[in-house]
């Protein structure tokens, strides 16, 4: 990074240039993802006054679950870099008349939170994009409460998980050869590593820190699955930016390399992922 260039400017500008595409895919995400916002919200204690804050909120979802459990006086405060994703965050609250959530568009890494506001940090699968994820978590342990619980879930690794890599490998010939990522650049499969996120959370300090596995099984209707794989990721913004034979004959590839995972109607797969917490220490 150059010393003009703000922290995380190269996910800010993908976030921004392809968070539409997000938000088009809204509903069908919730859905799939529908496990993990339930293991988190059940993670939070309910009750009165109760202050959360969810790292990376996308378009809402997890917050607005959470925001049913504060109580009076509470708050669950989404945060996203992403101005689309906050927008039809923002949006969906006011159509749910969710009092309890608020959603500011803001980078975790550098923002001025209120010091010691929050009871419990969550996040379901927003926390893996930090360009220096050391300093965003210290700057995030600054905003919760003395002893509060920080929760997420974040991908292990693509080897684990073939279902979210299987449009990749399908429309790879068509595209000109890609360079090995970097395992530990901001991206989907950054935490699959779970000493690297034992350490960055140590280092940022944290107490009490436990990286489970976990492996949750999750759904796609048949209907909803080309489009899911033909518009997300790098591969579907590949697929889009094609000419229109490129895309018919990735959209051939897709849907027969997508067949083992589909049955009864819909796609099924397996996420792995990591279970995260830890607490902020007195």
């Amino acid at each position: 990074m150059s010393s003009s260039e703000a922290p995380n400017h190269q996910q800010a500008e993908l976030w921004n240039e392809r968070g539409g595409i997000w938000v088009e895919q809204q509903a069908l995400l919730d859905r799939m993802l529908a496990p993990f916002e339930a293991r988190l919200t059940e993670h939070v204690v309910a009750g009165g006054g109760v202050k959360v804050l969810d790292i990376g909120c996308g378009a809402g979802a997890t917050t607005l679950a959470l925001a049913t459990r504060v109580g009076p006086g509470g708050i669950c405060l989404g945060v996203d870099i992403s101005a689309p994703l906050i927008a039809a965050a923002k949006a969906r609250a006011r159509a749910d008349g969710a009092a309890h959530a608020a959603f500011v568009r803001a980078d975790a890494q550098i923002h001025p939170f209120e010091r010691e506001a929050f009871d419990a940090v969550i996040s379901r699968f927003g926390v893996m994009f930090f360009e220096d994820p050391t300093a965003a978590f210290a700057n995030i342990r600054q905003a919760a409460a003395p002893d509060a619980r920080l929760a997420f879930v974040a991908w292990r690794s693509a080897a684990e998980n073939p279902f979210m890599t299987t449009a990749a490998r399908a429309v790879a010939p068509l595209f000109p050869p890609q360079p090995a990522p970097d395992p530990d650049a901001p991206g989907q499969f950054a935490f699959a590593d779970a000493e690297r996120v034992r350490r960055i959370l140590t280092a940022s300090g944290w107490r009490d820190i436990a990286v489970e596995p976990l492996g949750q099984d999750c759904v796609i209707a048949q209907e909803e699955l080309m489009p899911y794989v033909m518009h997300m990721g790098p591969a579907g913004a590949a697929v889009q930016n094609a000419d229109e034979a490129t895309r018919e004959e990735a959209r051939q590839r897709l849907w027969s390399a997508f067949q083992p995972f589909l049955a009864g109607g819909r796609a099924t797969f397996t996420a792995a992922c990591w279970w995260v917490t830890a607490r902020r220490g007195l």
